[in-house]
């Protein structure tokens, strides 16, 4: 497995890492405990050493879960983590409160501690920007943990350009997690010119599109009730018969290079720059070894110029969050 470093933090992972949310929580009923503490030792045994979580997934379940699965594997692997979520008494409960109170960072980390069952969190992302506490005081926070031994790495997720500046002047942001893919590429505007000017490391989450860009959904493809893309304005039956578009444009990119979809979309990941790392998640042996084959497939500058040329040409419908999540981005 080749390995790759998070920007100029120095923090080294495998060239693909693994997202382990899917296994309790947002595509459908949590899966067997047995079986997927199997895939994330099978991962290890293919050469990842990234992997994946945080509180809110579950909640709670898939820390307990990663720390169960990776605790053979300590000093070999690094979990990244997130905080910034807690329980919202006034909707029953529901973890759709924002919460990065400083206080409440630190109350998460030894929660996530003991739940992963580590020494130190290796990288602690917050988990979405809290408008309501000022990022300074967030990264101070975080800063604290670091110089308490208890966080090794900051991180952000899905925040905006200049609140990531202002996040980083009071502690070093190592990683920024954020959706980037071929299905959607917002990113590029704003975000890694930053990125890449500030020596941080981009770690795209959904990079296949929340499954679209593997082939195997189409619209006429059925979720389960508890299948997050049901809400999803692009995951529509009208929009996904139009979007497959861009899903032929790769199966043939594919045919050309002995690759499937997703290992195209993955490898114009690993190809647009050194410091970018995806975290595809599943939960099928078979699909984490055909994520990993990607390492495997060489794009050209020619390659990657014809895909976006082509793909550029194909207009995707429908917004890649409900109205609520939306809302919660680029802040």
């Amino acid at each position: 497995m080749q390995k790759r470093k998070l920007g100029n933090s120095g923090l080294e992972v495998s060239a693909i890492g693994f997202g382990c949310m899917g296994m309790s929580w947002s595509y459908g009923p949590p899966k067997d405990k047995p079986e997927m503490i199997q895939l994330l030792h099978a991962a290890v045994e293919r050469g990842v050493t990234f992997f994946d979580t945080a509180e809110v997934y579950g909640p709670l379940v898939n820390e307990e879960l990663v720390g169960e699965g990776l605790a053979p594997f300590r000093g070999e692997v690094i979990i990244a983590t997130k905080f910034g979520w807690e329980a919202n008494p006034n909707d029953g409960g529901k973890w759709n409160a924002l919460n990065s109170r400083p206080e409440h960072i630190k109350e998460v980390a030894e929660a996530s501690l003991r739940r992963l069952r580590v020494d130190a969190l290796d990288l602690f992302y917050q988990h979405r920007v809290d408008l309501n506490v000022p990022i300074e005081d967030v990264a101070g926070a975080v800063k604290d943990l670091i110089q308490e031994g208890k966080v090794k790495h900051f991180g952000l997720s899905e925040a905006a350009a200049k609140t990531i500046r202002r996040a980083h002047a009071v502690q070093p942001v190592t990683a920024l997690q954020s959706e980037y893919s071929l299905f959607f590429r917002q990113p590029e505007q704003e975000i890694i010119p930053t990125l890449e000017e500030l020596g941080i490391g981009f770690v795209p989450f959904s990079p296949l599109g929340k499954g679209f860009l593997t082939g195997k959904i189409n619209a006429e493809t059925k979720f389960d009730s508890t299948d997050f893309r049901n809400i999803i304005p692009r995951f529509t039956e009208e929009n996904r018969k139009t979007n497959l578009a861009l899903v032929d444009l790769l199966t043939k990119f594919g045919e050309q290079k002995k690759a499937t979809p997703a290992q195209i979309a993955l490898a114009w990941l690993l190809a647009k720059k050194p410091w970018i790392v995806p975290i595809p998640g599943t939960t099928k042996l078979d699909r984490l070894d055909e994520n990993l084959g990607a390492i495997n497939v060489e794009l050209t500058p020619e390659d990657i110029e014809a895909i976006e040329s082509a793909s550029s040409g194909i207009k995707l419908e429908g917004a890649r969050y409900p109205e609520f999540h939306q809302s919660l981005v680029n802040r």
